[in-house]
């Protein structure tokens, strides 16, 4: 059902919005306790859904930012920075205020922090459901906005960078309301004596810890953004929000109708603000070590990620950094379904995913197959095989590719197909952009002694093929390495119900989820809402999981008050 809004209009109080949408928030709660199949926001950009001139609508929005200057008030600011250039090979062009004055911005941001925490759980909710409803609304624009920034394809735009991004926020504000009115907003203590009971009434609070920094990341600014932002905000925190420098205008976007929604229910707009910046500003740096700041989200790589751990203390810091995801591959009931659903999963935006394959363990002796025992060698040509019938079109390979987001993934790509290549990448010619940068991904092939090489992440459209002394050393090795270097995501392909279960204790160990035998439309990096969790917080690769409660939960604190009655 296509949803409507007219939006919030000046004197509609954070209750109605409440109410309004009651029944979605429900739901998400409802699903979250299930781990049943819900989505509250259609992943089909199909006319039949969002309405014919919807698609038009939102690309003429989007098209319309490109050149200009982005309407939005940040405190603090002064002058104008660009500094976005599409993967698919132009310059957007769009300037946004540059923050210069730290002081003021974290000022503004606190200033209006009383009033909305007495809004209460209630009343944050329901504006924040306000704001996913016209984020909604601008579904096509920010999939515009994702695909131009992130180099992602515009199906996976819609879908990761709006109708899912969505939902995980949504599963987020109903993790923090659960936890939130699990404790009574009043209460009366009665202690039974000889004479008179004691009596008390007790009043329980939801107090914010203080500024949330929300620092975005290039790949998937609103899918990894809209979690922590909404968590934060919703507990009754002031949010800054931090874009890459390659990726701004979705969270420009989102900027503004957190501010519009806010405003027009009576609220300080400034408790949700857009901090961009220069990349030499490291802006990001200077805000996450102040002390107004108390909460800090980040998605990046290790090098910032663990600064932040060990130098923001006085915040509690929610990372999610580089891991090195994991296939074991024992034996197989299908092999040719195996070898296609592993070249999905490479190919999926040129495997700029935190949760894409990388390291694929195979015996020496070779894995047995329904096509009998398969050598490394032809697994390999198995999955270089699937790779050609999903990719050798150039127009259909584009959309599930996407674009190279920076120069970095192309000199990993460079460095890693000097060695034992055995499935080379090729370049892609878009239909459409001529100067995009496109490319397949290439399977090296390596040895268990190679560890200095897959021991670490090598970001992007790169797999690695490695032989092992057989199944047993193949799960050590995925165990040690994720306790070491972490993990978002792990497989195994065996018909061994012993295997599997050997591999389940072994990823119990190591903190990490795990996929088995996947042959059908359900692929290892990919997560639904709602049921699965992404990332648990269990090894190096995150200190916190998508969704559960203690990615909410600290960030508020009750406060009471009592009195005898």
């Amino acid at each position: 059902m296509t949803e409507t809004t007219a939006g919030t209009t000046a004197g509609t109080t954070a209750a109605d919005l409440f109410a309004r949408h009651r029944e979605r928030l429900d739901a998400a709660v409802a699903a979250c306790a299930s781990r049943e199949y819900f989505s509250a926001f259609d992943e089909s950009p199909s006319p039949r859904v969002y309405g014919e001139g919807a698609a038009a609508a939102g690309k003429a929005a989007f098209e319309a930012w490109l050149g200009g200057a982005f309407p939005l008030e940040t405190p603090g600011a002064e002058g104008r920075v660009a500094t976005e250039r599409s993967p698919y090979g132009f310059d957007l062009e769009v300037s946004y205020p540059r923050v210069a004055d730290v002081d003021a911005l974290l000022s503004a941001a606190r200033a209006g922090m009383r009033q909305w925490r007495d809004a209460g759980p209630d009343g944050r909710t329901g504006v924040c459901l306000e704001i996913f409803s016209q984020l909604h609304a601008r579904i096509f624009e920010l999939a515009g906005a994702v695909q131009h920034t992130s180099g992602q394809a515009f199906v996976m735009a819609f879908q990761a960078g709006g109708a899912h991004a969505l939902d995980r926020a949504l599963e987020a504000i109903a993790y923090a309301w659960t936890e939130m009115t699990r404790v009574p907003g009043t209460a009366v203590w009665e202690k039974p004596g000889r004479g008179e009971p004691l009596r008390m009434e007790k009043t329980f609070t939801v107090v914010p810890r203080g500024v949330a920094l929300v620092i975005g990341c290039h790949t998937f600014p609103t899918w990894n953004s809209w979690p922590g932002l909404f968590a934060s905000l919703v507990t009754g925190n002031p949010v800054v929000v931090k874009p890459h420098p390659g990726a701004v205008l979705p969270l420009a976007i989102t900027v503004q109708v957190c501010r519009d929604v806010l405003a027009a229910a009576g609220f300080d707009p400034d408790l949700v603000t857009l901090a961009a910046e220069d990349p030499a500003d490291r802006l990001a740096a200077a805000l996450a070590v102040r002390p107004e700041v108390r909460l800090v989200d980040f998605t990046g790589g290790n090098a910032f990620g663990d600064w932040l751990e060990a130098n923001a203390r006085q915040a509690v810091v929610f990372t999610e950094k580089a891991g090195v995801n994991t296939v074991v591959l024992d034996s197989t009931s299908d092999f040719a379904a195996m070898c296609q659903n592993l070249a999905f999963s490479f190919s999926l935006y040129s495997g700029q995913m935190c949760t894409a394959p990388q390291n694929v363990y195979v015996p020496a002796a070779g894995m047995a197959t329904d096509e009998g025992v398969k050598t490394p060698d032809e697994v390999a040509a198995g999955i270089g095989a699937a790779l050609d019938r999903l990719l050798g079109d150039d127009a259909r390979a584009v959309e599930l590719l996407g674009g190279v987001v920076d120069e970095g993934v192309l000199a990993r790509l460079e460095k890693a197909s000097s060695g034992h290549v055995l499935v080379a990448s090729r370049t892609v010619a878009h239909p459409a952009y001529d100067d995009a940068t496109v490319r397949t991904p290439t399977l090296v092939g390596l040895t268990a002694d190679d560890s200095d090489v897959y021991e670490s992440e090598c970001f992007g459209p790169v797999a690695y093929l490695i032989e092992t002394a057989g199944t047993d050393q193949s799960i050590d090795l995925f165990r040690d390495t994720v306790i070491a270097h972490g993990a978002m995501t792990a497989s195994v392909y065996s018909t061994s119900t012993a295997v599997v279960e050997q591999m389940r204790e072994a990823a119990l160990d190591a903190g990490v989820a795990l996929s088995e035998n996947l042959l059908g439309g359900v692929f290892v990096n990919q997560s639904a809402a709602f049921s699965d969790f992404h990332g648990t917080g269990a090894n190096p690769a995150a200190t916190a999981s998508y969704t559960d409660g203690a990615y909410v939960a600290s960030r508020f604190r009750f406060v009471q008050s009592r009195r005898h009655v």
